[in-house]
């Protein structure tokens, strides 16, 4: 019985030591990791269930004992296409575009300025003709 009761204590300080290794430091509170490992070698039965009883966080607040689970391997599936359409343009074209749309309006008010100052002469700085 001794045997079995020392196998468990052991078991139970390994995986607290596994635990405290591969946590975050945000997740151990109240000391850091390095004094969670000294407490739990020096002391393994109290600190392995301190560790467990005070010093770590636990997601979604509560203790979850969960085995991995075996996933299949599958092809990864793609990506959703996305609902708006995608510029496919580099920069230098976007901007050579930009610059096209702005010199085609500049010409635009240019025409409409002269349009304007042919149907009212008297409003125009120059001389019609």
């Amino acid at each position: 019985m001794g045997f079995v009761l020392s196998l468990l204590v052991l078991a139970h300080m390994v995986f607290a030591l596994v635990d405290i290794i591969r946590r975050d430091d945000a997740q151990v509170k109240y000391m850091p990791k390095f004094v969670w490992l000294l407490l739990v070698v020096l002391l393994p039965f109290i600190g392995s269930v301190l560790w467990f009883g005070i010093g770590r966080e636990y997601d979604d607040g509560g203790l979850r004992v969960s085995m991995p689970r075996r996933r299949e391997r599958t092809a990864p599936t793609p990506p959703p296409a996305p609902s708006y359409p995608i510029d496919t343009r580099t920069t230098e074209q976007q901007i050579a575009d930009l610059e096209r749309e702005i010199e085609e309006w500049r010409l635009r008010e240019e025409i409409e300025k002269r349009k304007r100052e042919r149907e009212d002469p008297s409003t125009g700085s120059g001389t019609p003709g």
